[in-house]
């Protein structure tokens, strides 16, 4: 019998939950909503911290990039013992730890301090996240329910994104930026008072012995290759970058090897074989790559340039952020009567719209372009991601869910890692190119805005008016120069993730197995 064959079985057999499995559903979006909240505040308390540690441009990445680029390496991993050791332990395991460590971020001296925080942030993050995909795959068995319940997970990750600025903004507007850390608390004790109440345990019960050689190679072969794009990305390529990614390359070739080889594999390479599962994960990819991208600038440009508060700022992203949540949801019943390669494809034009909008905007600095902006785009990444995360899971034995569910959260964090480090890197190079120090700027002011568009701001409070002024008028048009050529890649972007969504999904049809 065939992979597809033992997946279809499962599906056609599979039970409708009832209030139980509805109730471990929103248990199970607490995670979710704090890890989604998380992200979408760092992004716009970036500027305040920038301001108060005063970290430099590499740094500035590494406070986002930290957090990704631990996770990838570790998502594999974690998502196979939970499936040894049982999804749900795994999941309190991580929200315990999660909670802790985002209480001691909070209080970081120093930006060396606050990048080690969100590393062992990641440590236990990686628990989080593919028990929660992989907890959904079990208890919903039915593929209609399962979709929905992957959409209403989906929507809960947009719903964060739309809450965190709000929150935050709140929070930046009356304390320290070291307050976003702390939400984690109060979010995650409901789930671990909760979640042995109503979420059942679930494992592989046939997981096979534990490989460490494996789980080494998987972790060698991640952390190197991100590391290698995201340096690319700020400091261009060289010699000792190249032979980074190379060695990752090796390693994950090695990898695959040994797991082709193995009887009892930590990673189903067959998985990869369905052009649907791996077309799914590029289709993730791109999509959090275009998302996290477009956040990364566009909560600088608000709040650095158009002068709005954080608060002020979140709320001009909320139109943009519903929209993904409805489009999200909305996009079910579509899923049900449309294909996948056509569905995707149109979706993702929305997308490409809502770039090209801020690309071809004659006026950069109007609030209103980019409210419009990121309402399409929002539209499309909400319908792409719904429907690539409900085919990655469906493309995977349930017995197999924890591992299937840790790529489909890889191919996330690598696309969070490529939003900051190839557009944000991009952005930067732009940014640094276009910038001309006007007269009388003194030198180690200069220095401070050719770092970054929040040191170029700090500085001009510091100068007197007019020669402030000027500063900030050339950081605020080199920094829209770099938006407008960053957004048509971008834009580019999001095109090939159609493509190839239109080449691999394929039908959204399965077929009932003969008796």
């Amino acid at each position: 019998m065939t992979l597809t064959q033992e997946i279809e079985i499962a599906d056609a057999r599979g039970r409708r939950v009832g209030w139980r499995g509805w109730a471990a559903l929103v248990v199970l979006m607490l995670p979710v909503l704090l890890v989604s909240v998380d992200n979408t505040v760092l992004s716009f308390a970036l500027p305040a911290i920038a301001l108060d540690l005063q970290p430099t441009s590499a740094q500035q990445l590494w406070i986002i990039d930290a957090y990704p680029l631990v996770l990838a390496g570790l998502l594999v991993t974690m998502g196979t013992l939970g499936d040894r050791f049982g999804r749900r332990r795994m999941l309190l395991l991580g929200a315990s730890g999660f909670a802790a460590v985002s209480a001691l971020s909070a209080f970081a001296p120093s930006a060396e301090l606050l990048i080690a925080g969100r590393a062992l942030m990641a440590v236990f993050g990686a628990m989080l996240m593919p028990s929660t995909l992989s907890l959904l795959r079990s208890i919903f068995t039915d593929r209609a329910q399962r979709r929905f319940a992957i959409a209403v997970w989906a929507a809960m990750f947009s719903a964060g994104a739309a809450l965190g600025p709000i929150v935050g903004g709140i929070l930046l507007e009356h304390f320290s930026w070291g307050s976003v850390f702390l939400m984690a608390v109060p979010v995650l004790i409901p789930l671990l008072v909760l979640a042995p109440l109503l979420v059942p345990e679930s494992r592989d019960p046939k997981p096979g012995r534990i490989d460490p050689v494996s789980i080494l190679l998987s972790m060698a072969t991640m952390v190197p290759i991100v590391y290698a794009i995201k340096e690319v990305a700020v400091h261009g390529p060289t010699l000792p970058i190249g032979g980074l990614f190379l060695a990752g390359v090796l390693f994950g070739f090695l990898f695959v090897r040994r797991q082709l080889r193995s009887a009892t594999p930590m990673l189903d390479m067959r998985l990869f074989r369905r052009a649907t599962f791996s077309g799914a994960l590029l289709v993730n990819l791109l999509s959090v790559l275009a998302l996290v991208g477009f956040l990364y600038f566009v909560a600088q440009h608000l709040q650095l340039i158009v002068g709005l508060s954080p608060l002020q700022a979140g709320l001009a992203l909320v139109p943009g952020l519903a929209a993904m949540i409805i489009a999200g949801l909305l996009v079910v019943p579509l899923s049900m009567r449309i294909s996948p390669h056509i569905l995707v494809p149109a979706a993702l034009a929305f997308s490409v719209a809502g770039y090209a909008t801020v690309a071809l905007s004659t006026d950069p600095g109007a609030v209103g372009v980019l409210v419009a902006a990121f309402i399409s785009l929002g539209i499309g990444i909400g319908m792409a991601e719904t429907i690539s995360n409900e085919l990655i899971l469906s493309s995977a034995p349930p017995e197999k869910a924890g591992s299937a569910s840790a790529v489909s959260e890889t191919a996330y964090e690598i696309g969070a890692v490529l939003g900051t480090s190839l557009l944000g890197g991009l952005l930067t190079a732009f940014y640094r190119s276009n910038l001309v120090i006007p007269d009388g700027v003194p030198a180690d002011a200069a220095a401070a805005a050719r770092e970054t568009l929040a040191g170029a701001v700090a500085a001009s409070g510091e100068l007197p008016a007019g020669t402030g002024d000027a500063l900030r008028a050339a950081a605020a048009h080199a920094f829209d120069a770099g938006v407008g050529v960053t957004s048509l890649i971008g834009a580019g972007l999001v095109v090939i993730a159609g493509v190839i969504a239109a080449s691999t999904l394929g039908s959204n049809r399965t077929t009932t197995p003969r008796r």
